[in-house]
């Protein structure tokens, strides 16, 4: 979806008029062109189609979002389209913002927080803070 297949990579497409509430885990690639309300956990991409809206908590490797996002976001690299709106938080170390696109919120540059299927879900952060010298 996003550059090299993988023989093995997995697609989840929720379609337009499809609403999916609570807790989703998608072991590939998600295509969200329905609306997910709740937490969803991705080892790869989710892209938000134009009529796609999330609303929750989303932690994955990438996301592009072309329709609606609101809530909190963990990855490595986000992407805005054109048409795509983020209303949150997200911790990212990538930020791509197409010319149109709607950024609304809060940004946390930290390390990477994606963590695989495999891993416990925290997402701690520990801020990089370095003590302002006073001048003399």
């Amino acid at each position: 979806m996003f550059g090299k297949k993988n023989a093995s990579s997995e697609l989840t497409y929720i379609a337009q008029g499809t609403k999916l509430t609570g807790e989703s885990i998608f072991s590939g690639d998600a295509l969200i062109g329905g609306h997910v309300v709740g937490n969803v956990s991705s080892n790869s991409h989710v892209i938000v189609e134009l009529e796609g809206i999330i609303d929750g908590e989303v932690s994955c490797k990438e996301i592009k979002i072309s329709g609606k996002f609101k809530g909190k976001l963990f990855c490595e690299k986000l992407i805005i389209t054109a048409t795509g709106i983020f209303e949150g938080e997200v911790n990212s170390a990538s930020i791509e913002i197409f010319d149109g696109g709607q950024f609304v919120g809060t940004r946390i540059s930290a390390k990477p927080t994606h963590q695989s299927l495999e891993e416990p879900a925290t997402h701690n952060i520990t801020p990089n803070i370095t003590p302002i010298e006073q001048a003399q």
